[in-house]
């Protein structure tokens, strides 16, 4: 089957590739054979592993082969090359290149480039692959095909557009793939060689590559870079990559594989920003814009990395348009809005630019901008009443938010204009400030010869991903069939629903958590209202703040929102809320974990968007605020700080901790009222170990936020650790019967304040009247019944019954928790567990059976009774009426005999 080569013949036509031939330069090399019948069809290196297999098992014999060692490189006068037309891709063949008399012929449908090889007859058309353009010649010439030329050459097809699929597929070659199938191509060996099944090794390998992913952002473009090594070559490197790119809904993916003594790199793009075929060419490969390979030789993936990244830095040049730099909603003020007021917008909003409107608003919504130094300029001279119209700037441009950043650049900038208004259909839709504009021609102008040994994984400002796959594995049926109808209501009602905060944080810290809240973009009620007609569910609506919740009939409920920003008229009030879009919802959120969004809309379900790096803090377990004014508009963010610190096992920031001090020392929290104090305690007193907490509450001087009067005493660790060792033995008990296990850590705290510090404690945080009876009177009454436990050596069981049997459970446990008498707890646990339960079978009728006459006598008569059992006297029914017996001759009032 090999073609032997004539020793004695001068003039040999070869038939090559580019090395690591693929199924597209297979088939090529087979139709550019149908042209040149006389010519040796030659590998210049290895093959995919599936393409030896194809050639071993099947239609080898279709191809007149010569082996490369066996070729007389003098003898070529003409190559014919497709699939490449690189010096660097064709092996040893390079050398044939130096024949005086050579002829090149060219087949390809990759770029040109400067460098490439000179052909004197070329055929280059940018389809999905070369074999199109070949079958397409095929076709004019009228040259037969069998059967099983047809089907190589559509496997070809089918394996470089990724069966269709990728963005570099042409029309032509779908016209060329029905060509080929009405020649008799068999779409099943086709199909058999397209789909691939995974083998334990490249199930290992493709793992290590997943783990070993690493998240870049070069000039505003995201993108993901993995390495792997191996000790021999692995020749299905590229499709594990492509199989990550898809796994992982990856735009652009560079991976690195260092094999024997070579370095193999392997890049996929789906984005116009990234092309990977012009990157990889920096570094010696080469390819199409959406997939691309090199090999690189004499050096270590740590230099090969560096390599890349300078050619990334010099060839990634993205198209930034308006849409993607804009501010949205645009901050607008009226024209007669005084400067005053533009201070308090432009302070609330914490911009430095304030677009104005006309009081009758023209086409485009605004007549001008205003910044805050003019406002701040006006209010310096007196002119706070002043209409802002008489010192705005009237001489503004806007850009459509399909512009590009030179046109966004040349008006900025051209015109000295602090901010640009984006407008589509006559409407603002956002604005980009001077700052947006530098951030993005910063990232575009960072120099390509930067050393990037340690690279930071920065974020965009929008991190997208897909975790369709992850929300499958971690909720159950009935949950993510509710996200779906909840998107589906959504694109019904032509909005956009997110499933926000604390549900999405947990799916990632791998905590359980249902408590679904839904964030709207658009009329958050409407939608509420929409879903619950249509799921049989009710609404309970909140107009105020634009909230609803769904109920459903098994008391399921999901909080739905508006989309909304929050701003505090003065440190710690409470927010005025205003419609926004999701960006501004999150950013008006406590900390950055919580502000992971996952969209719900068909089409884009699935898609988690990062605006601030959450994903980052929750991989390194730190706590961070999203600004530094945070803890000044809302001082019980530090209570959850602290709450979420100690639950999640996180680090709180430097800086936030800082902000904490801050917000101490400046006493923000005389400010809040007591029920939001109460509120955020009651939350961290319903941890599962509050103790850290409060803890962490003390280490910040924040008990005295509770009450000035609270007294700390050394044994507060200890008192909490007992709290939770005795509320952890009840819970054991499995006793069906509700408690307030919270209440038991309340009074721990405040163990050793009177009764009078106590109502103080209680009015100040607005408790119910029946927990501050708890906390007060009968918290002080059974610490003295604790005492009488601990000094009475000899008791009864039915002493202790009636020394404990007015308190409720938390009280008794609360008791446990202060003595340090084992005695003392024996009889509380004793209570607890038996005697409070013990119970008499006699009732009023057997006395009256008995002949007793009603009265004070009968209640003496069952307390006696009761005691006597409580103290082992009697068991059994029949003990109990000999009991009373026994005793109805002691007591008064017995009826006489008829």
């Amino acid at each position: 089957m090999i073609g032997k080569t004539n020793p004695g013949r001068r003039s040999l036509t070869i038939i090559t590739s580019h090395v690591n031939a693929d199924f597209d330069a297979m088939a090529s090399m087979l139709a550019a054979q149908k042209l040149y019948p006389d010519a040796l069809v030659v590998f210049p290196g290895s093959q995919e592993k599936n393409l030896r297999n194809f050639f071993i098992q099947s239609m080898v014999y279709l191809f007149n082969i010569a082996e490369l060692g066996k070729i007389d490189f003098s003898a070529v006068t003409r190559l014919v090359l497709v699939d490449t037309r690189r010096k660097n891709r064709i092996g040893e063949l390079c050398r044939v290149l130096d024949n005086p008399e050579l002829e090149v012929h060219i087949y390809d449908h990759h770029p040109k480039h400067d460098d490439d090889i000179r052909a004197d007859r070329e055929y280059h058309m940018l389809t999905g692959a070369t074999v199109t353009i070949l079958s397409d010649i095929l076709r004019e010439k009228n040259i037969p095909i069998t059967p099983e030329e047809a089907t190589i050459m559509c496997l070809g097809i089918y394996e470089d557009t990724g069966s269709f699929s990728f963005p570099s597929t042409t029309e032509k070659d779908f016209i060329a793939a029905a060509y080929l199938l009405s020649r008799g191509a068999n779409l099943n060996v086709i199909s058999s060689m397209i789909t691939r099944e995974f083998n334990p090794e490249q199930i290992g390998l493709l793992n290590d590559m997943i783990q070993a992913s690493r998240h870049y952002v070069i000039k505003g473009v995201d993108l993901v870079l993995t390495s792997v090594t191996t000790d021999n070559y692995f020749p299905d490197f590229s499709f594990l990559v492509q199989k990550m790119a898809k796994m992982e809904n990856i735009d652009a993916i560079f991976a690195l594989g260092q094999m024997e003594n070579k370095v193999y790199v392997v890049a996929r793009s789906r984005t116009d920003d990234v092309d990977v075929g012009d990157i990889l060419d920096q570094i010696g490969g080469g390819g199409h814009p959406s997939a691309a390979a090199a090999t690189v030789k004499g050096k270590t993936i740590a230099q090969t990395e560096q390599l890349l990244f300078k050619a990334l830095y010099a060839k990634i040049n993205p198209r930034r348009l308006a849409r993607n730099l804009m501010s949205s909603p645009a901050i607008m003020a009226n024209e007669e809005t005084t400067c005053k007021e533009a201070k308090a917008l432009v302070t609330r909003y914490n911009i430095n630019a304030l677009l104005v409107a006309e009081s009758s608003p023209n086409a485009m919504g605004f007549t001008g901008y205003i910044t805050r130094q003019v406002i701040e300029k006006a209010l310096f001279h007196h002119l706070e009443t002043i209409p802002i119209r008489e010192y705005m700037s009237t001489e503004i441009s806007h850009v459509h938010p399909d512009a590009d950043v030179v046109e966004i650049q040349d008006k900025i900038i051209g015109n000295k204009q602090r901010i640009l208004p984006v407008v589509e259909d006559g409407q603002v839709v956002g604005v980009i400030t001077r700052t947006d504009l530098l951030n993005t021609l910063v990232q575009q102008n960072r120099p390509a010869n930067q050393e990037f040994s340690i690279l930071d994984d920065k974020s965009s400002n929008k991190r997208l991903r897909m975790v369709n796959n992850f929300l499958r594995e971690r909720l159950s049926k009935h949950m993510m069939k509710t996200l779906v109808q909840l998107g589906e209501t959504a694109s019904q009602l032509d909005c956009s629903a997110y499933v926000v905060g604390g549900f999405v944080r947990d799916l990632f810290l791998y905590r359980k958590n249902e408590d679904i809240d839904v964030v709207i973009e658009g009329n958050g009620i409407a939608f509420a209202k929409t879903f619950a007609q249509a799921f049989g569910a009710r609404t309970h609506t909140h107009q105020k703040f634009g909230t609803a919740v769904i109920i459903f009939p098994d008391g399921f409920k999901i909080d739905i929102a508006s989309a909304r920003m929050e701003y505090y008229q003065f440190p710690a009030s409470l927010p005025v809320v205003e419609m926004s879009s999701i960006k501004m919802d999150m950013f008006r959120r406590d900390f950055t974990i919580n502000t992971l969004a996952i969209q719900l809309n068909p089409g884009k379900f699935g898609r988690l968007i990062d605006f601030f790096s959450a994903q980052k803090d929750i991989k390194d377990k730190t706590l961070r605020v999203l600004h530094n004014l945070s803890f000044v508009e809302d001082p019980t963010r530090v209570f959850r700080a602290l709450r979420f610190e100690q639950r999640f096992d996180f680090t709180i920031g430097k800086l936030t901790s800082s902000l904490i001090d801050n917000a101490v020392k400046m006493e923000f929290f005389k400010r809040l009222a007591g029920k939001r104090v109460y509120a955020e305690l009651k939350l961290i007193l319903k941890e599962e170990n509050p103790a850290p907490t409060i803890i962490r509450l003390m280490d910040y001087n924040l008990l005295k936020v509770i009450h000035p009067g609270i007294i700390i005493e050394s044994d507060l660790k200890h008192l909490l650790d007992t709290t939770k060792k005795v509320t952890d033995w009840h819970d054991l008990l499995f006793i069906d019967e509700p408690y307030e296990r919270w209440a038991v850590f309340f009074m721990a705290l405040i163990r050793h304040t009177d009764l009078q510090t106590t109502h103080e404690i209680c009015q100040h945080l607005t408790i119910a009247p029946r927990y501050a009876t708890m906390f007060g009177e009968n918290r002080i009454h059974a610490a003295q019944q604790v005492t009488r436990l601990e000094w009475h050596k000899r008791i009864s069981n039915a002493d202790v019954y009636n020394l404990l049997k007015a308190f409720k459970t938390e009280v008794i446990l609360y008791m446990m928790v202060c003595t340090g008498s084992e005695i003392a707890k024996k009889r509380i646990s004793l209570y607890h567990t038996r005697l409070r339960n013990v119970a008499i079978t006699v009732s009023g009728k057997d006395l009256l059976g008995m002949g007793l006459a009603p009265g004070p006598v009968f209640s003496k008569l069952l307390q006696a009774l009761l005691e006597a059992k409580l103290n082992g006297l009697v068991k059994t029914h029949e003990d109990e009426l000999a009991f009373i017996r026994s005793n109805m001759s002691k007591l008064k009032g017995r009826r006489s005999p008829a």
